[in-house]
C-alpha cells in the first residue's frame, strides 16, 4: 500500500517537474522583451562607421541607426550594451544582451549554434587603387609581383597571402596603408569594400575602389535559438524596414552606396 503511494507520489512529481521546466523553456525571447519593453543590444561601440561614440558619448553609426529602426519597428526601445569582440558572442549566450547588431558575418559554425535574422548588409573584399592608376586588377591573381597593402592580422592578410606571387605588406590599420598607396608605395590595397565606401567618402586622398574579389559576405542579426515568435517578429520588422526604403536610407547616409542588397543587384 505504502509501496503503490510512493509510486503515486512520484510519478505526480515527475509530471510537475517537467510542467515547470516546459513553462521556463516555453518563455519565448519575444515574451520577454515586451514584457521589459526594451531591446538590449549587444556592439562593440569602438567600430566606425558601423558603432562609435560621438565626443557627447553617444553611440552613433550605420549598425546603431539599423538597430533603432529594428527596435521601433518591433515596438521597443533600444538599450545598448557594449562589449568587446572576442566576447560577443559568448556574452549573446549568456543572455546579456538579446541580439547583435555588429556586422556580424552568417557562417555555417555560427548557425549551428545560433539563429539569424535576414541579412541587412552585403559586403565582399574589395581592392583599392589610386584614382591616376588606370591599371585594372580584377583578380588577386593579377596582383602577382605586385604590391599590395592589408592590415595586419585581418582575414584580408590570409586572403592575399594564399595567392603565390603577391608582395603582401602588412599594416596596423587602414590609415597606415591608404597613405602608402597614395604615395606611389603600394600598388592597391585590400579590405572590406564596406569600410572602403566610408573611407573614401570621408577621405581627401587620391584613390578608387576597384574590384570585388571573392565572395560576397552577407551579415545579419543573431539571437539565441529556440524563439521563435522573436524570429519571426524581426524577420517581420527588417522586411517592412527593407521594403519601405529605411535601411537603404540608412545605407546611402553613412556609406552613398546600399549595402543592404546582394551585391550581384
Amino acid at each position: 500500500m505504502k509501496s503503490g503511494l510512493l509510486k503515486k507520489l512520484l510519478a505526480l512529481a515527475i509530471v510537475g517537474a517537467s510542467f515547470v521546466a516546459a513553462g521556463a523553456h516555453a518563455d519565448d525571447l519575444l515574451d520577454q522583451v515586451k514584457a521589459r519593453g526594451t531591446l538590449r543590444i549587444g556592439l562593440e561601440g569602438t567600430f566606425p562607421p558601423f558603432d562609435s561614440k560621438a565626443p557627447n558619448g553617444e553611440l552613433v553609426g550605420y549598425d546603431v541607426d539599423i538597430a533603432k529602426a529594428v527596435a521601433a519597428k518591433m515596438g521597443l526601445k533600444p538599450e545598448f550594451v557594449t562589449t568587446e569582440w572576442s566576447g560577443i558572442i559568448a556574452g549573446l549566450q549568456a543572455g546579456k544582451f538579446d541580439v547583435i547588431v555588429n556586422q556580424v558575418g552568417v557562417t555555417d559554425p555560427r548557425k549551428a549554434v545560433l539563429d539569424f535574422s535576414p541579412a541587412y548588409t552585403y559586403s565582399a573584399a574589395q581592392l583599392i587603387q589610386r584614382k591616376d592608376d588606370t591599371r585594372q586588377f580584377k583578380t588577386l591573381e593579377d596582383l602577382k609581383g605586385k604590391k599590395l597593402g592589408v592590415g595586419l592580422g585581418t582575414n584580408y592578410m590570409d586572403m592575399a597571402k594564399s595567392v603565390p606571387g603577391i608582395d603582401v605588406k602588412t599594416y596596423p590599420g587602414a590609415p597606415e596603408y591608404l597613405r602608402d598607396l597614395a604615395a606611389g608605395r603600394l600598388d592597391a590595397a585590400l579590405n572590406d569594400r564596406l569600410m572602403l565606401a566610408y573611407l573614401l567618402k570621408n577621405s581627401q586622398l587620391p584613390l578608387r575602389t576597384g574590384a570585388t574579389v571573392g565572395a560576397g559576405n552577407p551579415s545579419a542579426i543573431p539571437f539565441r535559438k529556440g524563439n521563435p515568435k522573436f524570429a519571426k517578429a524581426i524577420d517581420d520588422a527588417m522586411t517592412q524596414l527593407e521594403a519601405d526604403g529605411t535601411f537603404t536610407k540608412i545605407s546611402d547616409k553613412w556609406f552613398g552606396i546600399d549595402v543592404t542588397k546582394p551585391i550581384s543587384q
